[in-house]
Formats: C-alpha cells, sequence, structure tokens
C-alpha cells in the first residue's frame, strides 16, 4: 500500500507541471504515465509558444513551472511574432527539439525531491461519500488526499485515417478505455472532441530552394527571466498550398472521415484540417505550410497547416502537388484523433471538481488544445491539489493573467469545441503583457514557495528600476517628446537602451527596456484600464439573484435573454463574459439587482 499527499495522472504538459508545483511546494507526490519514457511527448507541433499561448508559457515561468525552463535548453529556433504590432499582442514562439524535450522532461522530474514516478494504467478512481481518495493502479490501490487527471487525448481515443480507425491514445500508444465510465459514475457529464496532426515528411526529399526561409527578428531573452545568449539552430521555411492541392482534396472530400460522419468529435475551429479549410474558404487560392523541424537530427519535418485524416495514398498525392514538396516521402501519415472530455463549467475556479472534493482536472480533458493550455492549467491544479490538504485554494483573476482568463472562460462559460487562447480573449491585454509578466505575479510564486529568493529579489530590483525609470523620463518629458525619442526603439534597440541608461543612472535588462517602452507607450490606456479593473472589482462579487426574472426583461433582447438563460451567471462579472453581452446590457443588469434590492428593503 502507497499513500502519498497528491497523484497526478498522466505525463503530458499538464501533468509535468501539476506533479512539479505539488512536490515543490512540499507534497509527496506520485505522477502516474501509461510509459515513462513519453513523458513531455510532443505528439503534434514540436513549437511552444505564439501570440496569446506565449504569454501564458511566460506566466508558467513567472509561477516557477518546469516548461519555460526545458525550452530553454531544448530549442531550436526563437521568434517573437506580431513584431509590426505592439508590445502587448507580440508573442515568443519557439521551435522545439522534441526528442530533447522528451528525455529532458523526464530526468529533471527524476531530480525533484517528494516525487515519485510510477508507470501504470489507472483501473478506477477511489472515491467515498463524494470525495477523492485514491486509485486502483495494476491490482493495487493508491492512497492521496488529492488526484489530479490530466489524460490528454487518451480518454476512449479513437484515431481516423481515411476509412480506417483504431482505439489509441495517440499513434501507436493504448488508449485508456475504463476511466470515462468511473467519471461519470462520479457525477461529471463528458462530450467529445477531435484534433489532429498533419503527416511527416522526409527532410531530405523537399526542395528548400523552391521555399521562403523564415527570417527571425533580434531577441534578448526567452521564457525564463534571466538572459541568455540566443543561437537559431535549424532553419524553418514556409510553402503554400494552390489551386491543384485544393482540386485535389475536393475531389476526395469524400474519403475525409469527418465528412463520411465517422467523426464524432467536435474539431478545433481555430487549427482546423486542410480539408477543413478548403470547405470553409472555397474562395481562398493558398494557405501558408509552415515548414519545421522535428528535432535536431533534422530526418523529418512538420508541415504545420497540412492537418489531415484523408486516406494515406490521398495525402501522397496532394502533398506532392505543393511547391518544394514534388518528391515529398510521407514517413508517418496525417491522422485525427478523437476523445473524450469533461464539460469543464463542472469545475470551480481551483480546477476542482463540483462533483467529486479533492478531484482535479487539467489540460484537454476540460476541453482545451494546446501544450501551452494545459500546462498553464497544470501548475494551477498541482498548486491547488497542494493547498487542498490545508483548506486554502490560488485563483488568479482574468484581470492579472491569461491563466486566469482561460481557466475563468472555461469554469465560467464552458466549451462546445476545443479552446485555444489568443490575446482578444483578455479583456486587459494592455496590462497582462509579456514585458512585465514577472512583475505581476512573482510575489505570489514566491509566497508560495514556488520561486527562491535569489530570483524573487532579482525581479523585484529590476521592477524598482522600471518604476524609477518611467517616473524620471515623465517627470522630464512630455509624452509626445518621450514617444518621439521611442519611436528609435525598434530601428535601434542598442542606441536607445545607452540613451535610457545614460538618462537614468542605472545599468538596464533588455527585458527592462521593453517594459519602460510599454509603460510610456500605452500610458493613457494603461490610466483607463485600471478604471476599468476598479469598476470590474466593484461589481465582480455583485449577485444575480435567482428571482430575479430576466425572460421578457424590457430592454434585453431575446438573444441575451436566450444567452443568460443558458449559461445562468451567478454574478455580473460571469454575466460579462457572455459571447454577444453588451455594456447597455450590463447597465441594464445593475439597474433591475439594485431596483430589487431596494424593494427588498421596503418590504
Amino acid at each position: 500500500m502507497q499513500n502519498f499527499d497528491v497523484i497526478v495522472v498522466g505525463g503530458g504538459h499538464a501533468g509535468i507541471e501539476a506533479a512539479y508545483a505539488a512536490a515543490k511546494m512540499g507534497s509527496k507526490t506520485a505522477l502516474i504515465s501509461l510509459d515513462l519514457d513519453k513523458i513531455g511527448l510532443m505528439p503534434c507541433n514540436p513549437s511552444i509558444g505564439g501570440v496569446g499561448k506565449g504569454h501564458i508559457v511566460f506566466e508558467i515561468s513567472a509561477l516557477g513551472g518546469l516548461m519555460p525552463k526545458l525550452c530553454t535548453q531544448t530549442y531550436l529556433q526563437a521568434r517573437m511574432l506580431n513584431t509590426s504590432k505592439g508590445p502587448a499582442v507580440q508573442g515568443l514562439r519557439l521551435q522545439i527539439d522534441k526528442e530533447a524535450y522528451r528525455k529532458l522532461s523526464r530526468k529533471m522530474l527524476e531530480l525533484v525531491p517528494n516525487l515519485t514516478l510510477i508507470q501504470g494504467k489507472i483501473e478506477q478512481l477511489l472515491i467515498n461519500n463524494n470525495k477523492v481518495f485514491g486509485v486502483r493502479l495494476n491490482g493495487q490501490e493508491v492512497y492521496a488526499k488529492s488526484v489530479v487527471l490530466t489524460t490528454g487525448t487518451f480518454l476512449n481515443g479513437l484515431i481516423h485515417v481515411g476509412h480506417k480507425n483504431h482505439t489509441a491514445g495517440r499513434m501507436g500508444e493504448q488508449a485508456v478505455t475504463n476511466l470515462s465510465g468511473e467519471i461519470v459514475f462520479a457525477g461529471l457529464q463528458m462530450g467529445r472532441l477531435k484534433t489532429g496532426t498533419p503527416p511527416r515528411l522526409l527532410r531530405e526529399s523537399l526542395d528548400f530552394t523552391k521555399m521562403e526561409k523564415q527570417e527571425n527578428p533580434e531577441i534578448n531573452y526567452l521564457y525564463e527571466f534571466y538572459p541568455v545568449k540566443i543561437e537559431q539552430k535549424l532553419p524553418c521555411y514556409i510553402t503554400y498550398t494552390n489551386e491543384l492541392t485544393h482540386g485535389l482534396i475536393k475531389e476526395n472530400m469524400h474519403h475525409s472521415p469527418i465528412l463520411m460522419g465517422n467523426i464524432k468529435g467536435k474539431p478545433p475551429r481555430y487549427c482546423p484540417s486542410i480539408e477543413d479549410k478548403i470547405k470553409r474558404f472555397p474562395d481562398k487560392n493558398g494557405h501558408h505550410v509552415f515548414v519545421e523541424p522535428e528535432d535536431a537530427s533534422y530526418v523529418e519535418i512538420y508541415p504545420a497547416g497540412l492537418s489531415t485524416s484523408m486516406p494515406l495514398e490521398i495525402q501522397e498525392i496532394f502533398i506532392r502537388s505543393i511547391k518544394g514538396f514534388e518528391n515529398a516521402v510521407i514517413t508517418k501519415p496525417g491522422y485525427a484523433v478523437e476523445y473524450d472530455f469533461v464539460y469543464p463549467d463542472q469545475l470551480k475556479h481551483s480546477l476542482e471538481t463540483k462533483a467529486v472534493e479533492s478531484l482535479f482536472l487539467a489540460g484537454q480533458i476540460n476541453g482545451t488544445t494546446g501544450y501551452e493550455e494545459a500546462a498553464g492549467q497544470g501548475i494551477m491544479a498541482g498548486i491547488n491539489a497542494h493547498l487542498k490538504q490545508f483548506g486554502q485554494e490560488f485563483v488568479l483573476s482574468r484581470q492579472e493573467s491569461y491563466i486566469g482568463v482561460m481557466i475563468d472562460d472555461l469554469v465560467t462559460l464552458g466549451v462546445d469545441e476545443p479552446y485555444r487562447m489568443f490575446t482578444s480573449r483578455a479583456e486587459r491585454r494592455i496590462l497582462l503583457r509579456q514585458d512585465n509578466v514577472f512583475y505581476r505575479l512573482s510575489y505570489k510564486a514566491y509566497k508560495l514557495g514556488l520561486i527562491d529568493q535569489r530570483l524573487f529579489n532579482d525581479i523585484k530590483k529590476e521592477h524598482d528600476q522600471v518604476i524609477s525609470c518611467v517616473n524620471k523620463l515623465k517627470s522630464n518629458r512630455t509624452n509626445a517628446q518621450l514617444l518621439q525619442m521611442f519611436d528609435l526603439f525598434e530601428l535601434n534597440k542598442v542606441k536607445i537602451k545607452q540613451v535610457v541608461e545614460d538618462f537614468c543612472q542605472e545599468i538596464l535588462s533588455d527585458k527592462a527596456i521593453e517594459a519602460i517602452y510599454s509603460e510610456i507607450k500605452y500610458y493613457d490606456y494603461l490610466k483607463r484600464e485600471e478604471i476599468e479593473v476598479q469598476k470590474y472589482q466593484k461589481y465582480s462579487s455583485l449577485a444575480i439573484p435567482c428571482e430575479l426574472n430576466l425572460v421578457g426583461m424590457p430592454g434585453l433582447s431575446k438573444e441575451l435573454q436566450e444567452k443568460l438563460k443558458q449559461h445562468k451567471p451567478n454574478n455580473i462579472a460571469q454575466a460579462m463574459l457572455i459571447s454577444g453581452i453588451t455594456p447597455a446590457a450590463i447597465s441594464l443588469l445593475i439597474f433591475k439587482i439594485n431596483e430589487l434590492k431596494k424593494e427588498r428593503i421596503k418590504d
């Protein structure tokens, strides 16, 4: 018989962060995986970050998570996306050596005190009086005070390639076929989602002279606080589908499993298969294909943008119609996988289930897609699984983090398709930038014991420098003069850094310079945002009484009445998240709630 404080089921990106956080905070933790050699595996594109997603990784870093550390040691290429736009919506994206990442994940976890790695398959959740107290594993009971499920695509996973399908969690890996029944029996409702991946191509069979080589804007840091020397180790390229490609796919659409009705799971809207793209955008003559390495061996290529579940022989035909792919050899076919998930509106903001005490869920089981979204949920679930023993919880609001936005979206609105993070989901994205992430979250991480004293001191010192420099600059120049000076920022970062350091009499990091730039560029917006945050905080706890009749309310459209009836928001903050809700509707709700309060007082 084994006893733990926290059991984490699943060794993907959510499971890694959950186990790492819980163990660092002092919980005796077990990470259970079907195959310990597959911990940290990247079955889809081996890249981490991007716009919105990269913000999550920075927040994981500020909270002391493992993903950023793994990225620093295993990246092949580093790019900052959206550099033509403001710093609030730029996103760091790294192409990763997936083999190095996988091996390093297990190696680093094995060095963590309080953490035990166990290989095995969960047969049963042990639940008594609606509280989980362990799992049955390999015929034996393993006990814990909290259990975190991070099952990815393994719950009743079904892989499709053309007309053929077979049970699997990922290509070549067994599915978990009994756990969904356990979850439903525990009182949770489940649904079905679908994701997919493109074929892998033999690098030697491709003609890169016919493709565009991706340029890499100069950057000075990755996801960790301390700067690193950045090398672009392997190139990435871009090619495009064309009218011939589209014609070939259209001719063979009847072989697509999703169109044949063989796939029941809802696919991701924002990462569709190539056949979905062609169906949805019939007038578009071409789509980007990002040609990226999978690992340092540079044997296989990942053609991002060509996710498909068409039969292999059809994949070969349309792939070879693309410029540079004329002689392409497919080493692994593209495929779709559908799997069970739990509707996330059955979770608390701590990611604990409402139906079963001490049972936490993180990652694709909650309806998300992407390594970054999974890892962001994982670290929060791990923290809260540890804190549950002490009657505490840790929640990030949507006003202070992208992780908070994501979790609030999931538990408040639920999902009907795989959820992906975008900067547009964050109402306060000007406040929630990459350049200020460590200043925003490090104190919380330090109080939780997730980062050490030295790192916290260095972050605090840099933040103090930023505040001091912004104040000095603003006290001596107008905002217009400062913005004129910072127009040079993108043209000559070295020169502007020297000017600011000379003026402020401070030696500043590149990240500090970017934070100063952002604080000045967004100064007026930031002031307005802070006022909006105060308003939000004022009304966030304003409850919507159950006796408030929303149906037929004068001034509220029938569409909004239906949405409010469907989502059943508990308070104004939740109502504000509902898609299509207008400021006028929110004002009307506040007025009606206050009116109802006055009537109660009279009575």
